[in-house]
């Protein structure tokens, strides 16, 4: 009865883990760069502009993504703002203003990134392709300077 119950138990957590791990299968796209012995230095704006420069395929993904940013970030400081601000107005509460600062930042960025997504037809872009070339890119770079 036990191993019933074990195996019950095992299949539900094997097709548990196959689920999210099909869900979440971008982090081994990134595992190569993250998962090393010694990681890769920062990269600067002006590398992220050669790479943008020297790969005609993946270049203009990757500017478009970083322009994506952009809007998600402007999304994030507005909504931060503007409901910190409503907060404060209507309560004068120091850690409700706060609590209000960092949701709307959330909710602001996610809303700035689904105006991204539209306006900049990411949809059609395969940005993480664009950003693991990128991430080789670098890491090639950076190993034959070494």
């Amino acid at each position: 009865m036990a191993e019933e119950e074990s195996s019950f138990v095992r299949r539900h957590w094997e097709g548990y883990k196959e689920f999210w791990g099909e869900r979440f299968s971008f982090f081994d796209n990134y595992s190569p760069f993250i998962k090393r012995d010694k990681p890769l230095p920062s990269w600067s704006p002006a590398d992220v502009g050669e790479f943008i420069a020297s790969d005609p395929l993946h270049g203009p993904t990757l500017k478009t993504a970083r322009e994506a940013a952009k809007f998600g970030a402007v999304g994030g400081l507005i909504g931060a703002v503007s409901t910190a601000g409503v907060a404060w107005k209507y309560s004068r509460s120091l850690h409700g203003t706060a609590l209000s600062f960092g949701a709307g930042a959330v909710f602001g960025w996610t809303f700035g990134q689904e105006v991204a997504n539209h306006w900049l037809q990411l949809y059609r872009l395969d940005t993480m392709a664009s950003q693991v070339k990128f991430m080789e890119w670098w890491q090639n770079k950076f190993e034959g300077q070494s």
